[in-house]
This record gives C-alpha cells, sequence and structure tokens, in this order.
C-alpha cells in the first residue's frame, strides 16, 4: 500500500482542484492574468448578492414560502448569475481572446474556439 513497483514510472502529480469543483484549475500562463482583473470588486459583490439571494432562498424552502414566490426569487438569481458569466465572457473576449488574435497563430486559433465552446455551454445553461 503506497509502496509503488520499481518498473513503474513515476506518478504525475494530480493537478490542483477547486475548492468546490472538481475540475481542474487552468493556472494562467506566466505574465498573465485574468482578463476580468479590473472588474474583481464588482464581480465579487455581484456574486455575494447572488449568495444572499441563494440563503433566501432556502429560508423561504425552509419556511414553506408559497411556491410561486420562491420561483420569483429563484429567477431572479438564475438572472444575476447569467449577467456575472455574461461579464466574465465579456472580459475574457476583450482581453484574452483580443491579445491572442494580435499575437496570432495557433494561439489564436485555440483561444477563438476555446471562446466559442464557453458560449455554446452558456447558450446551454
Amino acid at each position: 500500500m503506497g509502496v509503488e513497483p520499481r518498473d513503474a514510472p513515476p506518478r504525475r502529480p494530480l493537478p490542483a482542484l477547486s475548492p468546490h469543483s472538481r475540475t481542474p484549475r487552468r493556472i494562467p500562463e506566466e505574465g498573465r492574468m485574468a482578463g476580468y482583473r479590473n472588474d474583481k470588486d464588482q464581480l465579487l459583490r455581484r456574486l455575494r448578492r447572488v449568495e444572499g439571494q441563494i440563503r433566501g432562498l432556502q429560508r423561504m424552502v425552509d419556511t414553506d414560502t408559497y411556491c410561486l414566490d420562491t420561483l420569483t426569487q429563484v429567477s431572479a438569481a438564475t438572472k444575476a448569475l447569467q449577467s456575472v458569466a455574461l461579464h466574465l465572457l465579456d472580459s475574457h473576449l476583450a482581453h484574452c481572446v483580443q491579445d491572442a488574435i494580435a499575437g496570432g497563430g495557433a494561439e489564436a486559433d485555440a483561444k477563438v474556439a476555446e471562446a466559442s465552446q464557453a458560449i455554446a455551454r452558456l447558450m446551454r445553461a
């Protein structure tokens, strides 16, 4: 247990996981920062507001609030999260994708494909 055979290849380290997800964290490339960095405080305020809305929803369910009132609050929380997602997408396009396109080559193609996939995920949500 815990001992590898002598001829086994060394194990690769596991990627760091987000604390609340099973998705591996993306480590920013050296010299790069998140496109939303300048808006980080605003995004965090929005997310805290959404967190408060979710806590309110939990209280509503716990106190047997009328179904349609609860659904109205679910809709409000969903819209708030969609607003955050659109802001993040806009920042990604305006910074990360735009920088990659300016640099050209395979990185530009990869960033455009990545953005397209992110848009598709948002459309399915």
